[in-house]
């Protein structure tokens, strides 16, 4: 079982949007924590010993980074699918 950590960045967003949808995004990345990696969740690179995925969630994407040895998921980036990557 992994834990999931969000970023200022990942935070600061679910706290502007409206209350359905952060339900909607936190219930969705909750399900991260028993499989950290979904047969729709996209493979982006490697940062140092993590590895970079994409999920998406409707029109929107979550970037993390998965830390095996700490067992630990750190959301970095959630956004609309246009900005995410920037």
């Amino acid at each position: 079982m992994y834990f999931i950590e969000l970023s200022q960045n990942a935070q600061k967003f679910l706290d502007k949007i409206d209350f359905e949808l952060k339900n909607r995004i936190e219930k969705t990345l909750k399900r991260l924590e028993s499989n950290p990696v979904p047969s729709d969740a996209k493979f982006l690179g490697r940062q140092k010993d993590e590895k970079i995925f994409r999920y998406r969630i409707g029109k929107y994407r979550a970037l993390y980074l998965i830390d095996e040895k700490n067992k630990t998921i750190l959301v970095t980036k959630i956004d609309k699918r246009d900005k995410v990557y920037d």
